[in-house]
Formats: C-alpha cells, sequence, structure tokens
C-alpha cells in the first residue's frame, strides 16, 4: 500500500529532514509514527502528499511512484488519501453537512451520492444529530469528528492523521482513537503522527519512532520507546 524505499530529503539550506528512510505498510494496517519536534514526521507526510520531493529515493503508493506522476494526475492520488489535521480546518460558514458536502463536490461526487453518504459518515463518528450545526457551536471533540467524517466520506484508501489529538482533553482523545481503530477495522490504512504516548499505548498497534530524520525502532507491538 504505501513504500518508502531508501528516501533522503535535504533541504537548500543543507538541513538534513530525512535520511534513508525505508518502511512499507500495509493495505488495512494501522501504523503510529512518533518521535520528537523535528524528528521528521512532517516532512514524510508531505512527501506522501506529493507537497515535498525527495533529494533521493521514492514513495510509492500502492503500484505508483508519486513523485513520478504527471501533474494532472497528483490530484488524483492525493484523492486516495484523507487527511485529519490537529487544527481541524473546517469551514466556518458552513455547517457540519456542508462541510462534509463540500469535500464531496470537490471530489465530484453527485447529488444522490452527498444525501446518502453525509448521514452515514455523521453517524459514523457520533454526529448524527449536529448535522446543521455549524463548527463555533461544537465542541473540539465534536469539530474533530466532523473532520474525521469529511476525510473518511470519499472512501480513501488512506486515513493520515497529523496530531488529530494535540488539542483534545482525555475523554475526547480516547473518543477519536476509537473512531480511527473503527475505520481501521472498516478496512482503511491508517497513519496516525502523534506525541501522546497513551494513545500508542491504548491502540496496541505498529510504532515507527524516527530521531533525527532516522527510524530508530519499528515496533510491531506498539511500543512507544524514546
Amino acid at each position: 500500500m504505501i513504500l518508502f524505499d531508501n528516501v533522503s530529503k535535504t533541504y537548500l539550506d543543507n538541513s538534513i529532514a530525512l535520511e534513508n528512510i525505508s518502511f512499507k505498510i500495509a493495505p488495512a494496517e494501522f501504523v503510529s509514527i512518533v518521535g520528537h519536534s523535528g524528528a521528521g514526521k512532517t516532512t514524510l507526510l508531505k512527501l506522501l502528499l506529493a507537497e515535498e520531493y525527495p533529494s533521493e529515493g521514492s514513495v510509492f503508493l500502492g503500484e505508483q511512484n508519486i513523485h513520478t506522476l504527471p501533474k494532472r494526475q497528483i490530484s488524483d492520488m492525493r484523492r486516495r488519501i484523507g487527511m485529519i489535521f490537529q487544527d481541524f480546518r473546517l469551514l466556518p460558514q458552513k455547517t457540519a453537512f456542508e462541510n462534509i458536502a463540500f469535500a464531496m463536490e470537490a471530489a465530484g461526487r453527485h447529488d444522490d451520492e452527498i444525501e446518502s453518504d453525509v448521514p452515514y459518515a455523521l453517524d459514523l463518528v457520533g454526529l448524527a444529530g449536529k448535522a446543521w450545526k455549524f463548527p463555533h457551536q461544537m465542541s473540539g471533540g465534536e469539530k474533530q469528528r466532523l473532520a474525521i467524517a469529511r476525510a473518511i466520506v470519499n472512501q480513501p484508501d488512506v486515513l493520515v492523521a497529523d496530531e488529530p489529538t494535540g488539542n483534545l482533553d482525555p475523554l475526547n482523545t480516547y473518543e477519536v482513537v476509537q473512531i480511527l481503530k473503527k475505520i481501521n477495522d472498516l478496512g482503511t490504512t491508517v497513519l496516525l503522527t502523534t506525541h501522546n504516548k497513551g494513545v500508542i499505548d491504548s491502540l496496541g498497534k505498529r510504532v515507527i519512532t524516527m530521531d533525527h530524520g532516522r527510524i530508530v525502532r519499528d515496533d510491531e507491538d506498539g511500543r512507544y520507546v524514546l
């Protein structure tokens, strides 16, 4: 599903963000990537989204070498990846329903699909009764669950969650993690970046630990050791 093959990234100021990174993520796997600030997690995600290009090595999504795709195909590739961010990135002037519908419209989905799929996505994340609420009327946990619903409504192959619980209290963190596990159980590959050891311990899934641009541990049993 995802392959980083001897990937390095050096910026113009000669700072090394990634050095000889290699790993595979199988379809429907749940993998957490951890490491201190500056470890290389953000650069890794940017390479996966083709927002950055590697200095050396290759990144594959399925059979596609992401960085050899023509520009016109990159947007199609990105539709295979759903993104969740720490700061939600919701459209404040749109309701919960409209936030999700907007993502479907951008992907070229039809009105009948929107009418059927948006309620399903809201129900999946526990927001069935919040369809017509605006983001400012929702709690932080509800906003993050809405962001998850928006990310999965187009049925991506991969869900990338970039520090999704960083602004949440323990209860909302627990609820978001349970939703991510449910989505993974339904067959979606989940790639999570986090600083939260409690989240990692509760998952018991594979953990890749990064430090100064290198992979220093790759534990199948979900250990978070820094």
